[in-house]
């Protein structure tokens, strides 16, 4: 009689947390659909999106979806996968139409560094000045650790149109079916989507350009070094390694 006594008190104590998770999501996804670009975008997309997901056998809106970009191929993966036990599977590659800055981290507010590293889509704009937006959740503790400046900037998205001081601008279209296929997971309970952004892809090719590229500038290949251990656990596994930070905010190898 203790057990089920106690049983139904755990049950009790969840209860308001359920219900306080089921309320946020209904409030987020009312205040989403209240928008008419989210509208729009969901009607045009969701139907494609979901047949595009169920080629490579993965569920959707019920999946996880995570993000890797590629500043040097002006590239945007989107890779998904049904369940945490499963390795990621590659769905769309998108172009992202225009890249401001050079190759590296961004390190100081006005740099028009598009950032490298580790983030997580941080909010879902819906009346963005560029169509529709997501936020990463630029900085993070490396970035802020890290910069040069005073301060190190921030409001870095994945927007609509083709400008960018900073940003990946995926032109309206593209961030219309970007968004539709977050937004999709992101109420089906996927609270944090990746998003890795690389200045290329780190194969030895893409290694040796970069070392060529930037000579004898060891801050930038040394940050690099950290970012391509992080691809290459990806690459093996199709799973993101855990993001993990020394005392001094760098990127711990995994």
């Amino acid at each position: 009689m203790f057990v089920i006594r106690l049983f139904f008190l755990v049950l009790l104590s969840l209860f308001p947390i359920l219900v306080n998770a089921q309320t946020d999501v209904r409030t987020f996804k009312e205040a989403q659909f209240s928008s008419d670009r989210v509208t729009s975008a969901w009607k045009r997309y969701s139907d494609s999106i979901k047949h595009t997901f169920a080629a490579h056998e993965v569920a959707w809106p019920t999946c996880e979806v995570f993000l890797r970009a590629f500043k040097s191929q002006n590239e945007l993966e989107l890779w998904a996968r049904n369940n945490p036990s499963e390795p990621f599977k590659l769905i769309k590659t998108l172009r992202v139409c225009a890249i401001s800055g050079a190759l590296g981290p961004k390190r100081q507010q006005g740099d028009r560094q598009v950032p490298e590293g580790y983030y997580f889509i941080d909010d879902f704009n819906a009346n963005s000045e560029f169509h529709l937006s997501l936020e990463i959740n630029y900085p993070n503790y490396s970035d802020q650790t890290q910069t040069k400046g005073t301060r190190p900037g921030g409001n870095i998205f994945i927007h609509g149109g083709c400008l960018t001081v900073g940003c990946l601008p995926m032109g309206d279209e593209g961030i219309s079916e970007l968004y539709t296929a977050c937004l999709g997971a992101r109420l089906n309970g996927q609270e944090h989507i990746p998003v890795h952004i690389y200045p290329t892809r780190m194969t030895q090719k893409g290694i040796n350009y970069l070392m060529s590229s930037y000579p004898g500038n060891t801050e930038k290949h040394q940050f690099w070094a950290s970012l391509k251990s992080g691809y290459d656990y990806f690459e093996l596994h199709h799973q993101p390694a855990p993001v993990l930070y020394g005392a001094d905010g760098k990127y711990l190898n995994q």
